[in-house]
């Protein structure tokens, strides 16, 4: 047993420990938990390390580093730790994400080393939603993508991500590794959409992570020619109900501030505030 104060990398024999730790909090580490409920600790199969921070011999804090640096219940001594393990491997995370507190304080260590940011999106409001609206019926016309719909889903995806993030997603490998994600969410029935009559996606959102206690909403996107004819918010209200009904007992999403109209359609369908992420963007 680790008896001082330390940090390491975890080893799969700690997947217990660790799923107590994510279990403390379970909307705001869904996107973890269910990376880690699948793959375990080993860093191949999870796609980077867990590192730990021990208070006493006792696991207390995480962070999640691969593709993206993601802080996990920890506390300010733990961030100065996970801090300095980042500082010491170099920035091989394409994001920082997390909440917003514990977010910040990790940014304000590494931006001496790691910075400038491409983006800080500073205050991400969290949101849930545990039941449907009363008001605003479900779009009949969303429903699942199907396997033979790649093709379709596949631009939409890449429109929306690249409008969000800000780079493509096609650069680099190609789009490769993106595409096997959406091909990964539309093959486990957590893609959804609206079609017209040409097959074009008008709106589509996918169910991008899912514990047995919470899962998050990602992706939603209505088509800018269709934008202003009142398709998201029954849109939503459509996800919603399949994620209530399928997957999770309480839907979370995160949003940036500035989009004021986004907000106020997760407001109209019934999603609350109940925190705030932060995403440093390289």
């Amino acid at each position: 047993m680790l008896t001082q104060t330390t940090s390491r990398v975890l080893e799969p024999s700690d997947l217990d420990a660790a799923l107590a730790v994510l279990d403390r909090e379970p909307v705001a580490n869904a996107f973890v938990t269910a990376r880690v409920q699948i793959a375990g600790l080993d860093p191949w199969r999870l796609g980077g390390e867990m590192w730990g921070w021990y208070e006493h011999g006792m696991l207390t804090s995480l962070c999640y580093a691969g593709a993206n640096l993601v802080p996990i219940c920890a506390t300010p001594r733990a961030v100065r730790a996970f801090a300095d393990r980042a500082r010491r491997a170099g920035r091989r995370c394409s994001s920082i994400v997390g909440p917003a507190d514990t977010t910040a304080q990790l940014w304000r260590l590494l931006e001496p080393g790691w910075g400038p940011a491409r983006e800080v999106r500073a205050h991400q409001p969290l949101m849930v939603a545990d039941h449907l609206p009363a008001d605003i019926a479900p779009d009949p016309y969303v429903r699942r993508v199907r396997k033979d719909e790649m093709e379709r889903i596949m631009p939409a995806c890449v429109a929306m991500f690249t409008e969000e993030v800000g780079i493509s997603p096609l650069a680099g490998d190609g789009g490769l590794l993106y595409q096997a994600r959406v091909a990964e969410l539309v093959g486990s029935g957590r893609s959804f959409a609206r079609f017209d009559t040409d097959g074009k996606v008008v709106f589509k959102a996918e169910i991008g992570a899912a514990t047995d206690h919470a899962c998050q909403i990602q992706g939603v996107w209505v088509a800018p020619e269709y934008r202003g004819r009142g398709l998201a918010a029954p849109g939503m209200a459509a996800v919603l109900r399949y994620a209530l009904a399928d997957v999770a007992p309480v839907v979370s999403l995160y949003v940036n501030d500035f989009n004021t109209a986004a907000r106020r359609t997760y407001r109209r369908v019934g999603f609350q505030e109940v925190g705030a992420f932060m995403s440093v963007l390289f």
